[in-house]
C-alpha cells in the first residue's frame, strides 16, 4: 500500500488534471512541489483555495489539489478575487499562482495593493520573462538587452517582483527557481505558515520560447549559476492561533538561526558563506539592486520580518467567518433599521 500522511491520504489525492503546459514546463515541476508540500504537511483540501488569473502560470491550479476550491479570475484581477474571498471566509487557505505578466505588467496596481493590505496568501509568481500563451513576446520582467528571435532586443528594464514586493510592505518575500525542487518545496512550507502575504517569485524557465542560455531566466542559466543565499530547513507544526511577535537573535556566518512560525512550524536558515541577514530590510533592497546590477540568481528568503495584522484583522471582523453566519447575525432587526432611518429623516 502506498504511504499516508497524517490525514490518512495519499499523495496522488492531491492531484489535479493533467498538463496541457508545453513538456518540461518549469511551471509543472512547482505544481508538483506544491502536490509534495500539501501532501506533507496534510493540508485539508476543503480548506484551500487556488487562484489565479490569466497566462500559462493561471492554467496550473487545475492541475494540483484537485478536490480544492478554485477560481480562475480575468486577467491582472485575482488579488480583488483573493481578498473577497479570505475576507469572507478567513479559514481558507489561499493559494495563488500568478504569472510575471499577469502581476507585473496589468496586474502590477493589484499586486502592490494586496501586499499593502497585508491580504492572507500565498503569492506564487512562475516568472519566465515572456508572455507564453500569446506566443512569447517580452513581459515586464524580461532582462534588458535580450534578444527574441521573433520580437528582436528588449531596451526596457526589468521589473524586479521581490524588490516591488518589499517595497510594498510584504513580510514573507522569497526567490526560488523551479529546476531547485527541495528549495522551492521548503519556502513553499515555511510560506503557507506565515501570516499574512507571502511573496515566493519562482524564475520558472518557459522552454519554448525563453529557453536561451543568454537568458537569466532559462534553465541552463538557472543550473550554471543560482546562488543560495542560505540553506533552509522546515519543520512543521500544527495549525494554531497566533502567538506573539516572533524574534530572533543575531547570528553570524555559518552559524544557524531558528524562527518560530506562528503555527508553530520553524523556519531554520544557516549562513552559507554570505553575511546577508534576511530580517533587514534596507539589506534586501542593497541585495536585489547588487543582484540586478552584476545580473547574478540570488535564491532563498529574501525578506522576512514579524507579521502585521492581517486585512480581516484591520476592518475588526468577527473571529466566525463572515461566511460561516447565520441570518439572524446577518441581517439587523427591522427595528435597529427603523432607528437608523428616523435619524437620517
Amino acid at each position: 500500500m502506498p504511504p499516508t500522511n497524517a490525514l490518512g491520504l495519499e499523495r496522488s489525492e492531491y492531484k489535479g488534471g493533467p498538463s496541457t503546459l508545453c513538456p518540461g514546463c518549469g511551471h509543472d515541476s512547482i505544481s508538483n512541489q506544491i502536490i509534495s508540500v500539501a501532501y506533507d504537511l496534510g493540508l485539508p483540501m476543503h480548506r484551500v483555495a487556488k487562484f489565479s488569473g490569466i497566462g500559462c502560470s493561471s492554467k496550473t491550479p487545475a492541475y494540483f489539489l484537485g478536490r480544492s476550491h478554485g477560481f480562475n479570475s480575468v486577467h491582472g484581477r485575482m488579488p480583488s478575487v483573493v481578498t473577497g474571498a479570505t475576507t469572507a471566509n478567513t479559514d481558507l487557505i489561499a493559494i495563488a499562482v500568478s504569472g510575471d505578466g499577469d502581476t507585473g505588467s496589468i496586474g502590477f496596481g493589484q499586486y502592490k495593493h494586496v501586499i499593502r493590505r497585508n491580504v492572507p496568501m500565498v503569492y506564487i509568481i512562475e516568472n519566465n520573462g515572456v508572455y507564453g500563451l500569446t506566443k512569447g513576446q517580452f513581459s515586464a520582467t524580461a532582462d534588458e538587452g535580450q534578444q527574441l528571435k521573433y520580437y528582436g532586443k528588449n531596451d526596457l528594464p526589468p521589473i524586479d517582483m521581490c524588490m516591488e514586493a518589499i517595497i510594498g510592505g510584504a513580510t514573507f518575500v522569497a526567490r526560488s527557481f523551479s529546476g531547485d525542487a527541495k528549495q522551492v518545496q521548503t519556502l513553499l512550507k515555511a510560506a503557507i505558515a506565515h501570516k499574512g502575504t507571502a511573496v515566493l517569485d519562482i524564475i520558472s524557465p518557459c522552454v519554448t520560447f525563453n529557453n536561451a542560455t543568454t537568458s537569466t531566466k532559462s534553465y541552463p542559466y538557472g543550473k550554471e549559476n543560482e546562488i543560495q543565499l542560505h540553506e533552509i530547513e522546515f519543520f512543521a507544526g500544527a495549525f494554531v492561533p497566533d502567538r506573539p511577535e516572533i524574534t530572533v537573535e543575531d547570528y553570524a556566518e555559518g552559524t544557524t538561526i531558528e524562527v518560530e512560525m506562528h503555527d508553530g512550524s520553524m523556519v531554520r536558515l544557516k549562513k552559507v558563506g554570505n553575511d546577508f541577514d534576511p530580517r533587514s530590510r534596507m539589506g534586501a533592497l542593497m541585495l536585489l539592486e547588487q543582484a540586478q546590477a552584476d545580473q547574478t540568481f540570488l535564491t532563498g528568503l529574501i525578506y522576512y520580518e514579524e507579521p502585521r495584522l492581517t486585512l480581516g484583522e484591520t476592518l475588526n471582523l468577527t473571529e466566525t467567518p463572515l461566511a460561516q453566519l447565520d441570518e439572524a447575525h446577518l441581517r439587523p432587526p427591522k427595528q435597529a433599521l427603523d432607528d437608523l432611518m428616523k435619524a437620517y429623516m
